[in-house]
C-alpha cells in the first residue's frame, strides 16, 4: 500500500450511462442470491406462513426507505462511491475509509461469491457430481470447502471480471440485456407457477416446526439479515453516480423504480414457492427455485427453469462486479486506499486494478460455507447502511442541502423506519450469533488499524499541507 496521496486519476471515469443502465444495475444487484436461496431457511427458522410473508414485506418497506434517503444523499453528493462519499462527508475521513474496506470484502467480494455459489448451485440440478466436496477443511462452524460448486463459481467470477475491464460501455450493455432476460425469466414462473403449476393455495396457511430454537421475536430480526442480503443493491446506483448521465434526475429515479420492481418480484416468487409446497418441504433447501418448479411442472420443466434461473444469476454477478471497483476508485483517488486502484485505463476507461483485486478476493470467500457467508454480508452492509441513512439527521442542518419531497414527506419518518429495523437486527446479531457477528466486527477493527497505521499520517500531511 503507498501512503502518498493521490489527488487526481490520470484519466477520468465519463457520464455515460442512463436510467436504463441504471435500473438494470439496481434490478440486478438485488434479484439473485437472496430470493434463489433464502427462502428455504427463512422457512426453517419461522415456520409460519404468515411471519414468512411477513418479513419479505418489511424487508421491502426497509429497503424503499432506504432508497428514499439515498436518493436524497446521491442528488448532493453525485459522485462514485456511495456509502465511502457520505460516511466520510458525515463523520470523517476513518468513517469513510471503513465503510470502502468493508465493501470490499462483505459488500461486494462476499455477495459476488455467494452468488456465484448460488449460480454453481442452480446448475447441480443437472450435474448432481458438482454437490460433492473434495476436500472439507476446519472446524464444523467455519468449513473451508472446495468442490465442484466452488470450482464452478470460481470460473464464473474470472470471466465476468475479464468482461469488465474490457469496458464500462461492453459490460453495461452485457447487463441490459441479462436483466431483461432475468425479469422475463422470473416473471413467467411466476404467471405459469399460479396458472399452471401443480399447488395448493392450502399451503399458505399450514404452519410447521421450527428449526430454529430461537425466541421468534429474536428470530425475526435475525432473519432479516437474510432478507436485508436478498434486498440488498437498492444503492447500486449510487456507486457509479460519476458515470451517470444528468445524475440528479437518473440516480432517484434508478433507486425507486428499480427497488419497487424489485419487492414486487419478491413477493410474487414467495407466492409460488409456498403455493408449490408448504413451508414443512421447503425447510433447509438451498436451491429453492428449482425444487418449487420441480413440484409445480416435474422435472421435465423444472430443468428448464432451472437453467434459466442459473443464468439470471449471471447478470447479478456481473452487476457486483461492475460496481464495487468504483468504490476502491473513489478512495484510492482520495489517498485513502492502494493508489493502484485509481488507476483509470486510458483506453477503455476502466479501473482496472481495482477491477482485478475484488476478483481475486471474491474467488477466496468461494470456500467458505454460505450460510455464515449471507449473515455476515447482511450483517456488515446493514451497520454501514443505517449510519448513511442516520447523517441525513446532520446534512439536513447545513446551508444550501437539497431536499427531496419523497423524505420530507412525514419527515423523520423514512429514516426512522430504516434506521429501526437496522438496530433490531444488529442487537439481535450480536446476541444470537456471535461468530458471525465476531467476523464483521473483527473486520471492521482491522480496517481501523489499517487506515491509522497507512492513511492518517498522509491525510494529517494534507491537512498541514493545505
Amino acid at each position: 500500500m503507498s501512503s502518498e496521496p493521490v489527488r487526481k486519476a490520470p484519466t477520468e471515469l465519463l457520464r455515460q450511462l442512463g436510467v436504463v443502465s441504471a435500473v438494470a444495475l439496481v434490478v440486478s444487484n438485488m434479484v439473485g442470491t437472496g430470493i434463489f436461496t433464502s427462502s428455504g431457511f427463512l422457512a426453517g427458522d419461522l415456520a409460519d406462513p404468515t411471519l414468512f410473508f411477513a418479513i419479505w414485506i418489511v424487508g421491502a418497506v426497509v429497503s424503499l426507505a432506504g432508497a428514499f434517503c439515498y436518493s436524497e444523499l446521491g442528488i448532493n453528493y453525485p459522485s462514485s462511491g456511495g456509502e465511502y462519499v457520505y460516511l466520510t462527508q458525515a463523520y470523517g475521513p476513518v468513517w469513510g475509509f471503513l465503510t470502502g474496506w468493508s465493501s470490499l470484502f462483505a459488500g461486494f467480494s462476499a455477495p459476488i461469491a455467494a452468488a456465484a455459489l448460488a449460480f454453481a448451485g442452480y446448475l447441480a440440478y443437472f450435474f448432481p457430481a458438482l454437490k460433492q466436496n473434495l476436500l472439507t477443511l476446519g472446524p464444523s462452524w467455519f468449513e473451508v470447502r472446495i468442490g465442484g460448486l466452488q470450482v464452478l463459481a470460481v470460473l464464473l467470477i474470472a470471466t465476468l471480471t475479464i468482461v469488465n475491464t474490457l469496458g464500462t460501455l461492453r459490460a453495461a450493455r452485457f447487463q441490459n440485456v441479462m436483466t431483461g432476460l432475468k425479469i422475463t425469466v422470473l416473471l413467467t414462473f411466476v404467471f405459469m407457477g399460479l396458472a399452471m403449476g401443480n399447488g395448493n393455495w392450502s399451503n399458505l396457511s399450514q404452519m410447521t416446526e421450527r428449526t430454529s430454537t430461537t425466541p421468534l421475536f429474536a428470530q425475526f430480526g435475525i432473519s432479516l439479515c437474510f432478507v436485508y442480503m436478498s434486498y440488498s443493491g437498492w444503492n447500486a446506483a449510487t456507486y457509479i453516480a460519476e458515470e451517470l448521465k444528468a445524475p440528479a434526475r437518473t440516480l432517484p429515479l434508478a433507486l425507486m423504480i428499480g427497488t419497487g420492481m424489485v419487492a414486487a418480484i419478491f413477493l410474487g416468487m414467495n407466492l409460488v414457492f409456498v403455493y408449490a409446497a408448504p413451508l414443512s418441504e421447503m425447510r433447509g433447501v438451498f436451491a429453492v427455485g428449482s425444487f418449487a418448479a420441480s413440484k409445480l411442472f416435474g422435472a421435465g420443466v423444472a430443468g428448464v427453469f432451472s437453467g434459466a434461473m442459473a443464468l439470471s444469476l449471471v447478470p447479478t454477478v456481473n452487476a457486483m462486479v461492475t460496481i464495487g471497483p468504483r468504490v476502491y476508485y473513489a478512495m484510492a483517488r482520495n489517498g485513502a486506499f492502494l493508489s493502484l486502484a485509481a488507476y483509470v485505463d486510458p483506453k477503455r476507461r476502466t479501473p482496472m486494478a481495482a477491477i482485478l483485486l475484488q476478483g481475486g478476493i471474491s474467488i477466496l470467500m468461494t470456500f467458505t460455507p454460505f450460510p455464515s457467508l449471507i449473515q455476515f454480508i447482511g450483517m456488515t452492509l446493514n451497520f454501514f447502511a443505517v449510519m448513511a441513512v442516520a447523517s441525513l439527521f446532520m446534512f439536513r442542518r447545513r446551508d444550501g442541502w437539497k431536499r427531496t419531497g419523497v423524505v420530507n414527506f412525514a419527515w423523520p419518518l423514512m429514516p426512522v423506519v430504516f434506521i429501526l429495523a437496522g438496530t433490531w437486527m444488529t442487537i439481535y446479531g450480536f446476541i444470537y450469533s456471535p461468530v458471525v457477528s465476531f467476523s464483521a466486527t473483527a473486520l471492521m477493527v482491522v480496517g481501523a488499524l489499517v487506515f491509522h497505521s497507512r492513511y492518517r499520517p498522509a491525510q494529517t500531511a494534507m491537512a498541514a499541507g493545505d
